[in-house]
């Protein structure tokens, strides 16, 4: 059809028509779609074959007949034409295999958008990962307690970690943990790709799990991030590890990395593993010491080579690879390296939990922190404190050493019921500084969570009575009949005697075992704790202003039973701490001058120091109350109920005291440098109710001047060994001492009036400005003031009465206003002479020498 409308356009044209070809020469075969990649090779075989099949046609051929063999071509060239196509420059269709293998156009196009991706990728993942709040683990920080040398008392808290500044931390120990690390680390970058491909690679080739991360990124995963092994994490410590890194600075980064990296025996930072390996602070740490800590960090709990000796060589090997590693990059020298050895940790430090006295001193200093303003609940809880307390670790001991040698070791749990029974607490304060220097609470905090020192359940027992002799004097109180009440004032001491000028009840307090004891001193009936004339007492001075003068002493105001007590409060029936005693019986040592006990030292967090409250110090009673009460309380240690005392070796003055039904059993007193108060008391285990101590220890009766007072004297004299002995310094009452005969028979001790005559005529509610004799019966002179106005007695000559102790005898010589070591401190005018069973009696025979 083409070619006859291709003839019929032929003979209408007027212009010379080409010659036809002839009609054989046209392909034959029937026309058929060309495959594409075909069609080009399909036309170079059909003009080969019209060239080829009519040499000369095909050069006088016009283009119809190149189309029309064009076409041909295109359409049948079969077979033939094909590979004649394909062999003429044409690129061969791709068949079998090769049609798997990609083109280096496609290769290309593919390098091109992965790097787009990537590219894109990381800017992306640059802006949605945000660095995140730090995770709870990583904020978490021990409290440390302390001894006031710096010894660690314990840890509270869950995890055991302190965190520390970089200056805080040994050069050594820095350099090793970079030499074990990461040496490059502060001229890399935050991440190391080649480390990470690296680590990928040994762990698929089962050559170990390796982090291939640098410090910054295992920071990064300690500090903001889990533990976990997932490609989510290890994406968001890539980013986060870059973002650090332009954020924070080389030394803010180690310094995190240091404080949170675990190091096996549950420490966490190297504060705490300096103290879990070596007990020692990370300031201390040396090269060797510090090389193992950083070996650690590879295999915390199977590189410990005390719980894992069987790893000794590979932990060695790693150690000196460490210190391999501080040669080659100059933080050690050749010589320094070539001498030492591997520096074995420590089998057991200093146990950092809450056994034994540990969690008592914890919690109660916590409260003391609060209470007092120091740190809040909230913050303390945070962690990262580090508190330094007043407590001594000799005196800690010694205290912890007496009760056992004392009371504990001599308990039969097994046999004797009322053995279980027993519970013991005691306190120890400077009376100079008001510093706490030691405590003991029970056998074991982690059996026995109440503590002993502070509670305020259990009476105090005659160990009051001194706070009614004292308020005595500083309130100038007079008896029912008018006579002063001084140490030598006589009362009715018989047992059950009712007490006179009460406008309550009757009370008709007895004495121990009913005893009768006629008229009796003051002083007497405080060496025999006669209740009768205490009682009385109480009455004549007033009970509200025993209350006052208790509390100005250092009882708390609201201990239990003090309030409207009557004149049961000489009896002790107020449930005062055994911390609370020790306070107001400082406060007589330390003669008359009250300042609320410390416990804390030093409180810092990191590079803070905490400020504490200013300690204030005020005249609770004057130096002639305190004094003269002291006076009267050294003859109880030396001829009362408490002479178990003197095998403190020291000049002592104390007060025992015993709860009702011997539920409770004290002794109360102090040196010149030292007061200490020591309390058995009886508890149920069970119940927790209290119990009466009968029969403990095989003993018919539990009281103050047995077992407490035996603590007392072994703790006193370990706590001051070493120390010199000190004679006290005492200003008395004016005629504190002077003998007065008993109250007129006729009237009994109420009646009015003073059958002495000796004190309606003096002016004895002034100070006579007078010294008091010495041993000798010579006045002493006039002598220096002490400087305590406070007390109205500026310018009152001392006595003289600071002796000096001979130190080969054991004697003390000097003045004083009894008898005793260091001058006999209780003449004063009177003649009373020395006892035979005296203190000073037993230190001046050279056998007997306990200093």
């Amino acid at each position: 059809m083409n070619e006859a409308k291709q003839e019929s356009v032929h003979d209408m044209s007027d212009e010379p028509q080409p010659r036809q070809p002839r009609k054989g020469r046209a392909p034959k075969e029937p026309k058929a779609a060309a495959a594409p990649e075909g069609r080009t090779a399909g036309k170079a075989g059909g003009r080969a074959e019209g060239r080829a099949g009519d040499p000369a046609g095909a050069a006088a051929d016009g283009p119809a007949e190149n189309r029309s063999g064009s076409r041909a071509g295109s359409g049948a060239a079969g077979p033939a034409g094909a590979k004649e196509g394909s062999t003429s420059g044409g690129r061969p269709p791709r068949t079998g295999w090769r049609r798997m293998v990609p083109t280096w156009r496609m290769v290309l196009g593919a390098f091109l958008v992965t790097g787009l991706v990537l590219v894109g990728g990381f800017f992306l993942g640059y802006h949605l990962v945000q660095i995140p709040a730090a995770n709870a683990l990583a904020t978490q920080q021990a409290n440390l307690y302390l001894y006031a040398d710096g010894t660690v008392i314990a840890r509270d808290g869950e995890v055991n970690r302190e965190n520390v500044t970089l200056p805080q931390i040994s050069e050594d120990a820095q350099h090793a943990i970079l030499a074990a690390e990461d040496r490059d680390f502060y001229t890399e970058s935050a991440v190391d790709p080649q480390a990470m491909i690296r680590a990928a690679w040994n762990t698929a080739t089962g050559k170990g799990k390796q982090s291939g991360s640098t410090i910054t990124q295992q920071y990064v995963k300690n500090y903001y991030l889990r533990q976990e092994q997932t490609v989510t994490r290890k994406v968001k410590e890539f980013f986060i590890s870059i973002k650090l890194d332009r954020e924070q600075s080389k030394d803010d980064i180690l310094e995190g990395y240091l404080n949170t990296s675990f190091f096996g025996r549950g420490a966490y930072g190297i504060q705490a593993a300096a103290h879990a390996y070596y007990d020692m602070d990370a300031s201390e740490l040396d090269a060797g010491r510090a090389a193992y800590l950083a070996s650690l960090l590879n295999a915390p709990s199977q590189y410990d080579v005390i719980t894992h000796p069987e790893n000794r060589r590979h932990v060695e090997n790693r150690w000196n690879y460490v210190l391999d590693g501080m040669v080659d990059e100059g933080w050690l020298s050749e010589g320094e390296r070539a001498g030492m050895t591997f520096p074995t940790p420590k089998e057991t430090t200093h146990s950092t939990g809450m056994s034994g006295q540990r969690g008592y001193i914890v919690n109660i200093v916590k409260k003391h922190l609060t209470e007092n303003g120091i740190v809040d609940e909230a913050a303390l809880d945070t962690g990262g404190y580090r508190i330094t307390t007043t407590l001594h670790k000799d005196k800690q001991d010694a205290l912890v050493d007496a009760v056992n040698d004392n009371l504990m070791d001599r308990l039969d749990r097994k046999n004797r019921e009322v053995d279980t029974y027993v519970r013991a607490g005691g306190a120890s304060i400077d009376p100079k500084t008001g510093k706490v220097v030691a405590l003991y609470n029970g056998i074991d905090y982690v059996k026995q969570y109440t503590p002993n020192a502070t509670r305020r359940d259990f009476q105090t027992g005659s160990a009051f009575k001194p706070f009614v002799l004292a308020s005595a004097v500083e309130n100038k109180s007079r008896t029912q009949d008018g006579r002063r009440i001084t140490p030598t004032t006589r009362y009715d001491g018989t047992s059950e005697r009712p007490v006179q000028g009460w406008p309550g009840d009757r009370y008709a307090p007895e004495n121990e075992d009913h005893r009768d004891y006629g008229d009796i001193t003051v002083s007497e009936a405080t060496d025999k704790s006669v209740n009768a004339v205490y009682a009385q007492m109480a009455v004549d001075v007033g009970p509200d202003n025993v209350r006052r003068t208790a509390i100005a002493l250092g009882l708390s105001k609201d201990t239990p039973s003090l309030d409207d007590a009557g004149p049961s409060i000489a009896l002790g029936v107020a449930t005062a701490s055994v911390l609370d005693m020790t306070e107001a019986y400082a406060t007589l040592a330390n003669h008359g001058k009250h300042g609320a006990y410390t416990m804390i030292e030093e409180v810092t967090q990191g590079s803070k120091t905490i400020a504490l409250p200013e300690r204030r110090t005020r005249q609770a009673v004057s130096r002639q109350a305190a004094d003269t009460t002291t006076a009267v309380l050294r003859g109880v240690v030396e001829n009362g109920t408490a002479t178990a005392a003197q095998t403190s070796g020291r000049p002592a003055a104390g007060k025992t005291g015993t709860a009702e039904e011997d539920t409770a059993a004290w002794f109360a007193g102090y040196t010149p440098d030292l007061a200490t108060v020591v309390a058995v008391m009886g508890q149920d285990p069970v119940t927790a109710g209290h119990k009466s101590l009968y029969g403990a220890l095989g003993l018919p009766r539990m009281n103050g001047g047995g077992a407490p007072a035996e603590i007392w004297g072994q703790y006193t004299r370990d706590a001051l060994e070493g120390d010199p002995v000190q004679a006290f310094n005492l200003r008395l009452q004016p005629g504190a001492f002077e003998s007065q005969p008993p109250p007129d028979s006729s009237t009994g001790p109420s009646s009015s009036g003073d059958p002495t005559g000796g004190d309606s005529g003096t002016p004895d509610d002034e100070d006579t400005g007078g010294g008091t004799p010495d041993d000798t019966g010579e006045p002493a002179g006039d002598g220096p003031t002490d400087g305590d106005s406070e007390d109205g007695t500026a310018g009152e000559p001392t006595g003289g009465d600071e002796g000096t102790t001979d130190g080969d005898t054991g004697t003390g010589t000097g003045t004083g206003t009894q008898d005793g070591p260091g001058g006999g401190d209780e003449s004063n005018g009177d003649d009373r002479t020395r006892r035979p069973g005296s203190l000073t009696g037993t230190i001046t025979q050279p056998a007997r020498r306990i200093w």
